[in-house]
């Protein structure tokens, strides 16, 4: 017994010698930065962490081949893509809204036929079911400018956390107009391990037309590597994708999901615009008035230029 107790007196010896040695180091970098002239506020203290790994279970796609399609010249912008809140979402960010209705809604105006459909993200064309809906921050559009700090709230949705099943399948979101050789109706943007990008025209930015983000995907390994290829090359040319392609799979139980309009950030729950097989299908959803809010009205005007320009995206 004595014995046990004097071995644990020395081990909290040992602990007290170790914590003021850590305490010591602390103080001493602190010193350091502030003889230096740095601010309270910019002391750093780096401390060793653990990280635990994750798997995503992504697989690749065996059956499916991707093509670099060339981009309409000077539609590109000097910041790298990595960099550009307009193509990278991470950089905005988004916070859950807990408080919006987990499910279809529909909207009054007109609507696209030719809009990208989200029915066709999951090979079963599913009806949806949302897991957790967000809202994105805002961006001023001057970069680098102020991202990250206010959320979009009008529409209240605008990013839609869909169920989804481990390591399935993800398609690229359907629409009947091409946009390169009767074949290629989507290009890549922007992609990452864990994010992709897609625009459905062949202007290397969101100004015009419509943008899909997809968060929470893991990208096809061969895609993923075809990105980096055409932007180490000058993106003169980017993925382009064709109908009913493959461009990753689930990496958990919810996939992340942006639709856009010439920039806009629209409402992913609307029945009558990204979900249209599901209009006829009897069940009532909520109805919002939206008429008089800029994004809805933005949205009608740009279906009244489609109507004239069609079949143009």
């Amino acid at each position: 017994m004595i014995a046990s107790v004097s071995r644990a007196i020395r081990k909290q010896g040992l602990c007290r010698i170790l914590c003021a040695l850590v305490a010591l180091l602390v103080i001493g970098i602190a010193a350091r930065s502030a003889r230096a002239g740095d601010g309270p506020d910019e002391w750093r203290v780096y401390l060793p962490i653990q990280r635990k790994e994750h798997t995503t279970g992504c697989e690749p796609i065996p059956e499916e081949h991707y093509t670099a399609i060339p981009v309409v010249p000077g539609t590109g912008g000097p910041v790298p893509a990595e960099q550009h809140p307009d193509l990278n979402l991470a950089l905005r960010g988004y916070r859950e809204n807990p408080s919006a209705y987990r499910g279809l809604v529909d909207y009054g105006g007109g609507y696209d036929i030719h809009a990208p459909q989200l029915l066709t993200l999951f090979a079963d064309q599913r009806w949806p079911s949302f897991v957790r809906l967000y809202q994105v921050y805002q961006w001023d559009g001057q970069w680098p400018g102020e991202y990250g700090v206010d959320p979009i709230t009008n529409p209240e949705v605008t990013l839609a956390g869909l169920a989804a099943q481990r390591n399935e399948k993800v398609y690229l979101p359907d629409r009947a107009p091409d946009i390169y050789q009767g074949r290629y109706i989507a290009l890549v943007l922007y992609a990452t391990p864990e994010r992709i990008t897609l625009k459905y025209t062949r202007d290397d930015n969101v100004v015009a037309g419509y943008t899909v983000h997809i968060e929470g995907i893991c990208v096809e390994p061969r895609l993923l590597e075809l990105y980096e290829q055409s932007v180490a090359q000058g993106r003169s040319s980017l993925p382009g994708l064709e109908r009913g392609q493959a461009v990753g799979r689930a990496m958990g139980e919810e996939l992340g999901v942006v639709i856009r309009d010439n920039g806009s950030f629209m409402d992913p729950r609307s029945r009558k615009d990204w979900w249209q097989a599901l209009m006829g299908s009897g069940l009532a959803v909520p109805q919002i008035d939206a008429s008089q809010s800029d994004w809805f009205q933005a949205r009608q005007r740009a279906l009244e230029e489609r109507a004239i320009q069609q079949p143009g995206p």
